[in-house]
């Protein structure tokens, strides 16, 4: 049997979910089940809010147009949010929605917007970028969203870190060598906290790169011969990073 419901819509809410609750439906969430997904009464809905793990509601008509949704009981448990951070330089606007969507997917418990020298823009729409993470976590089952610290620069960003996390660095100069043994023996016998951070579409100015290199706990990691964009080279790290060091081992 199956860990996660994957037939019954799922649906992000900020009330807090309890047995017996109703909760109307704005106009755009009842278009969307009563319109484009063609629920009807009765018919379940899974919600979420972040806090109080996932529940199934069932659909109640109020109208033709409207619905309410009548929590009846809790499927899954609230998980801890993920400890892996994801610092990224923001990028143009459909690479960086994909690539919120896909930092999500892969387990980033953190996405921390940070400004280099190349990055391509000083403006980023946070309402944007909490839709996308939004967007991911109804879609994959995802209980926990990220947190979304303030965009900050890269020296800030850097300092903020805790010293124990283990910052992991995407970066085209770094010699091609085994990143599996490489992260292996960056964390040593432990599994320490992880960070990853992936710069713009023009790589690190030579300043930032050693500043980065200046941190202790700190790997920079080839992703092999060919030259990735910055939205693939986040899930490419996820992955590895994940698989290494994170929760799918």
């Amino acid at each position: 049997m199956a860990a996660y419901d994957f037939t019954a819509p799922r649906l992000h809410v900020e009330a807090d979910l309890a047995s017996g609750t109703t909760l109307p439906l704005d106009r755009a969430q009842a278009n969307y089940l009563l319109n484009v997904l063609r629920r009807g009464p009765a018919d379940p809905v899974l919600l979420f809010n972040g806090r109080d793990g996932e529940w199934r509601a069932e659909i109640a008509p109020t109208g033709r147009k409207g619905a309410d949704l009548v929590v009846r009981e809790r499927t899954r448990q609230q998980p801890p949010r993920p400890d892996l951070h994801y610092l990224f330089a923001p990028l143009k606007t459909a690479r960086l929605d994909y690539m919120a969507q896909k930092a999500v997917e892969m387990g980033a418990g953190t996405l921390r917007p940070v400004f280099t020298r190349y990055t391509q823009g000083e403006r980023l729409n946070a309402d944007r970028l909490r839709a996308n993470a939004v967007e991911a976590a109804e879609q994959c089952g995802i209980l926990s969203l990220p947190d979304f610290p303030e965009p900050a620069k890269l020296p800030a960003a850097l300092a903020e870190l805790n010293p124990l996390r283990l910052l992991v660095f995407c970066d085209e100069d770094a010699p091609i060598a085994d990143p599996v043994l490489a992260l292996r023996r960056a964390a040593g016998e432990a599994t320490p906290p992880l960070a990853v951070l992936v710069g713009p579409e023009g790589g690190f100015a030579p300043e930032e790169r050693a500043l980065i290199l200046a941190r202790p706990n700190t790997v920079a990691l080839s992703l092999g011969p060919r030259i990735l964009r910055a939205d693939t080279a986040a899930v490419a790290v996820l992955a590895l990073v994940q698989a290494v060091l994170g929760d799918a081992r």
